[in-house]
């Protein structure tokens, strides 16, 4: 892995994405042809995780992916406010468990994961790679490509709107997450943040298509905004 990295950090980033794709499309695949949600996704989620972070460590990148403290000031940040409001998004209709409890930690241990491996290789490897030619085209390709990723949801059986629209207020999101990393040099907010809705999710309860549209819309309003502020705001560490 480290001679492709050295090669070419962005072949190296887009190994990673498609890797964790296919991995993980399977895992959810074989979980659901075994009756017990995240059954297989769970382990694969932390081995990929743990293998992504041990490389990561012993390769001294741990600063430049953001896997360190932050380093903006927090009041250009509004103390994170706005990362509070989003990590409920799923909490905004109401709150139920439908599952088991097993499937439940099952969940929340894959998705704590893949907040972490989401935010790390399209923030961090990927943002990074492009960041070497053009910040600006980072910043877009970063936040696109996590958008549009959310369409491999369809390939697991979910339906066309909530894919969609999924697709729109993640794209959005990904786009505050790149400017926080841009500005304060650190993943761990977003990480955070991610891996909270993630796993959230399964205390969310069924709503109307109305609903969910005014969620997304309101999601993509308060991350653009979000976003802008800390443009405005925030002193641009990159050096």
């Amino acid at each position: 892995m480290k001679k492709l990295y050295e090669k070419n950090e962005l072949s190296f980033s887009l190994v990673w994405i498609i890797a964790y794709v296919v991995l993980f499309s399977m895992a959810d695949s074989f979980s659901g042809d075994l009756g017990i949600e995240k059954i297989i996704t769970a382990p694969v989620s932390v081995c990929f995780s743990l293998v992504l972070f041990v490389w990561i460590s012993r390769n001294s990148l741990l600063e430049k992916y953001g896997l360190c403290p932050f380093k903006g000031e927090w009041k250009c940040y509004l103390y994170f406010i706005p990362l509070l409001l989003i990590m409920t998004t799923n909490l905004w209709n109401g709150v139920a468990v439908n599952c088991s409890a097993a499937e439940v930690v099952l969940h929340i241990l894959s998705m704590l994961c893949v907040g972490f491996i989401e935010e790390v290789i399209f923030r961090g490897l990927l943002f990074k790679a492009i960041c070497k030619s053009s910040v600006k085209q980072a910043i877009l390709i970063s936040s696109i490509t996590f958008g549009i990723g959310h369409i491999v949801n369809l390939l697991n059986g979910a339906d066309v709107l909530p894919t969609l629209l999924q697709i729109c207020y993640a794209t959005a999101i990904g786009f505050l997450f790149t400017i926080i990393f841009y500005k304060g040099k650190s993943l761990l907010p977003c990480i955070v943040t991610h891996s909270v809705v993630n796993s959230l999710s399964i205390f969310s309860v069924q709503s109307s298509q109305t609903f969910r549209i005014a969620v997304a819309a309101a999601l993509c309003v308060v991350s653009a905004r979000y976003a802008i502020w800390i443009l405005k705001k925030a002193e641009n560490h990159i050096s």
